[in-house]
């Protein structure tokens, strides 16, 4: 879950559903893309692929039926706030309501994530290793350019596109706004990446352990286990920890930057909500009417 200035509350929100203008379409094929993501991080073999591609098309189906109506409840609320003002206290309680239903959605994903996990081979954990240092080439390239002007030119370029998305066009005042705004902003890509390259390790070091295939020339990741006696449950508790840690960080400095961090950007989409124009906001209205009338089909299309 990266993190980044966002432009409202409802964007949150929104994140979690769509990165694609046709959700419905995009939804659909939830289940493909999910397993293709999943294959560039570990390579499954000829034994996993079938197993994680019914693991990923349950999940889905639990989705679709379980969560889908709650997030067409949620879109319909949230386009009658879209047309009012927000203050910080209202994007702080909607980022809230996604990181909960995020929480029932891993915990709906952690057994067969874990059995997966405990069937990682050295050579896909390798992989994996080789996967986070690409993406953290791309992670620099994209975010830690070579002086601070550029890094801010590009954060500013990245939060305007985002606002247009929702609001349509911004006008010059808005712009300048805006950019302040980043400019203000306690983010820093160089700590975010530092504690990204923490978690990776981590997870690493987890899957490791967990696997059923320990590295015997590393007989202190097994801590105490023989090859292949890390119960299910064992398992799940640590791939869960993973993904709170991921949330809230372990390491108190880093935490306590998070929340700097989520507070001014509750108040920064706050600010920025309050600038839009009543046509602006009633083009966001009229987005999140969109995928509300996406997801109750989607939805529908469970029970018939």
């Amino acid at each position: 879950m990266q993190r980044s200035v966002i432009i409202g509350a409802l964007l949150a929100v929104l994140a979690l559903l769509a990165g694609c203008s046709a959700l419905r379409l995009a939804y659909n094929q939830g289940p493909a893309w999910a397993y293709w993501w999943l294959d560039g991080y570990v390579d499954f073999n000829v034994e996993q692929s079938p197993r994680v591609r019914d693991a990923i098309g349950a999940w889905f189906k639990w989705h679709r039926s379980v969560q889908l109506p709650d997030y067409v409840a949620l879109l319909a609320q949230a386009q009658t706030e879209a047309l009012q003002p927000l203050n910080a206290a209202q994007v702080c309680r909607w980022i809230g309501e996604v990181e909960a239903r995020v929480g029932s959605a891993v915990e709906q994903a952690l057994p067969d994530a874990a059995e997966l996990a405990r069937g990682l081979t050295p050579r896909q954990l390798q992989h994996l290793e080789r996967k986070y240092a690409k993406n953290n080439q791309q992670f620099a390239a994209d975010y830690l350019q070579d002086s601070p002007a550029e890094r801010l030119q590009a954060s500013v370029k990245r939060v305007i596109e985002r606002a247009e998305f929702f609001y349509g066009p911004l006008d010059e005042a808005q712009r300048v706004r805006l950019a302040q705004g980043v400019a203000e902003s306690p983010f820093d890509a160089e700590l975010w990446l530092i504690e990204r390259q923490r978690r990776q390790r981590d997870t690493l070091q987890t899957l490791r352990r967990l696997s059923l295939s320990k590295a015997p020339d590393h007989p202190e990741l097994v801590e105490g286990l023989s090859s292949g006696e890390v119960p299910a449950g064992v398992a799940q508790a640590a791939l869960k920890a993973l993904v709170e840690n991921a949330l809230r960080s372990p390491r108190p400095a880093y935490r306590a930057y998070q929340q700097r961090l989520a507070r001014y950007n509750c108040a920064f989409a706050a600010q920025m909500h309050q600038t839009s124009t009543p046509e602006q906001r009633r083009r966001l209205a009229m987005r999140l009417k969109g995928w509300e009338d996406d997801l109750r089909v989607l939805a529908g299309d469970a029970i018939r």
